[in-house]
C-alpha cells in the first residue's frame, strides 16, 4: 500500500529524530512553514477575538448608558407623577370649595325666592286691606257729609239721627286706634297743605269723630307706604335672585371646567405609566432635550377669586329693606 508523501516524510523525520540523526533541510523548512502558518492563524484568531471583545464592551457601555438614562427618566417621571398627584389634590380641594359655594348660593337663592313670595303675599294683603279701608273711608265720608248737610239745613235731630251718629262713632272706634300721635305726625308732615294746617290749629278742639276719621286716613296712608316698601323690597329680591342665578351659572361653568381638566390630567397620568412600562421592556427609551414636562403646562388658578362675596345685609321685618342676610 502506497502512503502519501507527507506521511512518509513525517515517518522518516520521526525515525531520524529518534535515532538522533540530522534532520533534513526540507523537513525543517516544512516545520517552519507550518509553525508560521499556525502563528498567523493564531494572530488572526486573536485579532478576531479582540474585535468581538471590543464590540461586547461597546454593547455593555451602551446598555449601561441606556440603563442610566432609563433610571433618570424613571426618577423624573416619579417626581412629575408626585407633582401631578399634588396638583390633582389641590384641584379636588378647589372643586369641593366650589361645590360648597354653589350649595350656599343655592340656599341663598331659595331663601330669597321664599322671601320674595312672602313679600308678594304681604303686599297683596296690604293692598287688599288698603282697598277695604278706602271703601270704609269713602262710606264714612259720605255719611259725614250727609250728616253735615242735615245739620246745616237746620233740621231738628231726631232719635234715629242720634242713633245713627252713635253707630258711626262706634264704627270709628272699632276701626281706628286710640294712639293719635301717628295722625298728628301725618298732619304735621303735610303742613304745607292749607287744610292740614287748619286741622293742626284746630287739633285741640276737634270732635272725637273727626279725630277718628283723621286717624283712619293716617292708617290708610301708612298702609300705602308699607305697600310701596313691600313692592320695592320685592323688586330688590327679584334682582338679588337674578344676580345669584348668574353667579351660580358662572360657578357651574367653572366647576365643569375644573372637573374636565382634572379628568384630562388623570388620563395623562395613566398614559404616562403605560409609556414607561413599554419603554422599560424594550430598554430603548431615549431622553429628548425637547421634551416638555407636563408641569410646565401647570394650570394656574391663583388669580381666580374664590372668596364668596356676601350680599348686602338686610334687616328682618324692616319696611325699607326686608331681605335675608346672605
Amino acid at each position: 500500500m502506497d502512503l502519501p508523501s507527507e506521511i512518509d516524510d513525517y515517518i522518516k523525520g520521526s525515525i531520524d529524530h529518534c535515532l538522533n540523526l540530522p534532520v533534513s533541510t526540507q523537513t525543517l523548512h516544512l516545520k517552519l512553514h507550518a509553525s508560521q502558518e499556525s502563528q498567523r492563524q493564531l494572530r488572526e484568531q486573536n485579532l478576531s477575538l479582540l474585535a468581538k471583545l471590543k464590540k461586547k464592551d461597546d454593547l455593555i457601555e451602551r446598555a449601561r448608558f441606556e440603563a442610566s438614562m432609563n433610571a433618570q427618566a424613571v426618577k423624573k417621571f416619579v417626581e412629575e407623577n408626585q407633582k401631578l398627584a399634588a396638583e390633582c389634590e389641590n384641584l379636588m380641594v378647589k372643586c369641593e370649595k366650589l361645590e360648597r359655594e354653589c350649595t350656599l348660593y343655592d340656599h341663598d337663592r331659595e331663601a330669597l325666592m321664599e322671601f320674595g313670595n312672602e313679600a308678594d303675599e304681604r303686599a297683596q294683603e296690604a293692598q287688599a286691606r288698603a282697598l277695604v279701608l278706602e271703601q270704609d273711608l269713602e262710606m264714612l265720608e259720605h255719611e259725614l257729609s250727609k250728616y253735615k248737610q242735615e245739620t246745616e239745613s237746620g233740621g231738628s235731630c231726631s232719635a234715629s239721627a242720634v242713633g245713627e251718629e252713635n253707630l258711626l262713632d262706634f264704627l270709628f272706634a272699632t276701626l281706628t286706634s286710640k294712639d293719635e300721635s301717628a295722625t298728628y305726625a301725618i298732619l304735621n308732615a303735610n303742613s304745607e297743605n292749607e287744610h292740614c294746617r287748619k286741622l293742626l290749629t284746630m287739633w285741640s278742639s276737634l270732635m272725637p269723630s273727626t279725630r277718628r276719621i283723621l286717624s283712619l286716613v293716617a292708617e290708610v296712608k301708612s298702609l300705602e307706604c308699607d305697600k310701596e316698601h313691600l313692592r320695592t323690597n320685592l323688586h330688590r329680591a327679584e334682582e338679588e335672585v337674578k344676580l345669584l342665578f348668574d353667579e351660580n351659572s358662572v360657578l357651574d361653568e367653572e366647576n365643569k371646567r375644573l372637573a374636565k381638566r382634572c379628568r384630562e390630567m388623570n388620563h395623562a397620568d395613566s398614559g404616562g405609566k403605560l409609556t414607561s412600562s413599554m419603554s422599560a421592556k424594550s430598554n430603548k427609551r431615549k431622553s429628548s432635550p425637547k421634551t416638555v414636562s407636563p408641569m410646565a403646562r401647570k394650570i394656574d388658578f391663583e388669580d381666580i377669586d374664590l372668596a364668596r362675596q356676601p350680599l348686602s345685609p338686610l334687616r328682618n321685618n324692616s319696611p325699607g329693606c326686608r331681605m335675608y342676610k346672605k
